[in-house]
């Protein structure tokens, strides 16, 4: 059986999504949604917010990085929103973000930190500890 190379990267750029979308935490990441966001604000929860895309490699650097952080039980109630760069534009203007490798905190309705394009893990986990 052969492949072609139209076949072969749309193949690779699906696993790489899959990969990229899927959580890998100890709680579990959800696809950002306005309404499940306004809803945890409203209750007054701990809310990380990761806008990322699959091709980018500062993503790529920051996932096992904040997979390993959201393993620490310290961080066991953050609500983890994926916004996916590519696809969500509307959620990327409502959220005020131009750029992939975003990570916004909020605790409630206030937004407690923001980054763009951070890679140091002692950043990314006070970043994290924000939205406590």
């Amino acid at each position: 059986m052969s492949i072609n190379r139209r076949s072969f990267f749309a193949a690779a750029v699906a696993l790489s999504a899959a990969a990229l979308f899927s959580p890998a935490s100890a709680q579990e990441a959800w696809p950002f949604e306005m309404k499940a966001f306004e809803k945890a604000k409203a209750e007054g929860k701990s809310i990380f917010i990761d806008v990322a895309a699959p091709w980018c490699p500062v993503c790529k650097k920051q996932e096992p990085i904040i997979n390993g952080l959201l393993k620490k039980s310290e961080f066991k109630n953050l609500e983890v929103f994926k916004v996916d760069f590519d696809n969500q534009k509307n959620e990327l203007k409502a959220l005020g973000v131009a750029r992939q490798s975003t990570l916004i905190t909020f605790k409630g309705a206030k937004e407690t930190g923001r980054a763009v394009g951070i890679t140091d893990p002692k950043a990314i986990e006070d970043l994290l500890r924000s939205a406590l």
